[in-house]
């Protein structure tokens, strides 16, 4: 059973700490394609600012990882190993599945855009060869940002938002969530 990750150090991460770790996150995706010939997803928590690691992304992480393994469940798509890693850069999972990529990225993108947290969500999907999958491999528009409708991509290099005002919309989604999830 993976490990629902729990307290958070909150550590303010700098840039290059951010890019070094999605480094290492590479060449752990590497290590375990060269381990395994299976599809592999790599999960982490969209997280604005310079604190990736927090109770908000830790929540929303489970929330997620709940949700994928569901999904994997009743698919019927057998999960051959699985690792959850708290990190300074925010949590992490990575699946092996014995299932083809394609179907599991669409599945993937299906669930996000159900989800009220989908949107936080991001399910990368390798296939046994390495080759990542794209929302543009599946004829889909890049994420929008959550405040706007611009490409988030484009308000996150713009800093078009305060870091603040995109967390309290993550703390929303979460609220609305939870709310759907009791009724």
């Amino acid at each position: 059973m993976p490990l629902y990750i729990t307290s958070a150090t909150r550590a303010v991460i700098t840039v290059e700490q951010l890019l070094t770790s999605r480094d290492a996150r590479r060449a752990r995706q590497q290590e375990w394609l060269s381990r395994d010939a299976s599809t592999l997803i790599s999960f982490t928590v969209l997280a604005p600012g310079s604190v990736k690691d927090s109770p908000l992304t830790r929540h929303i992480f489970n929330r997620g990882l709940r949700a994928l393994r569901q999904l994997l469940e009743e698919s019927g798509w057998e999960i051959n190993r699985q690792r959850c890693v708290a990190l300074p850069s925010g949590p992490e999972g990575l699946l092996a599945v014995s299932a083809p990529a394609e179907r599991v990225k669409r599945a993937l993108i299906d669930l996000e855009q159900a989800s009220p947290l989908g949107r936080l969500w991001d399910f990368d999907v390798l296939t046994p060869q390495g080759t990542m999958l794209s929302r543009k491999d599946f004829g889909l528009p890049p994420r929008t940002c959550l405040l706007c409708q611009q490409e988030a991509s484009v308000c996150a290099r713009n800093r078009a938002h305060p870091v603040t005002d995109l967390l309290r919309q993550m703390d929303a989604l979460l609220q609305k969530a939870d709310a759907i999830n009791h009724h």
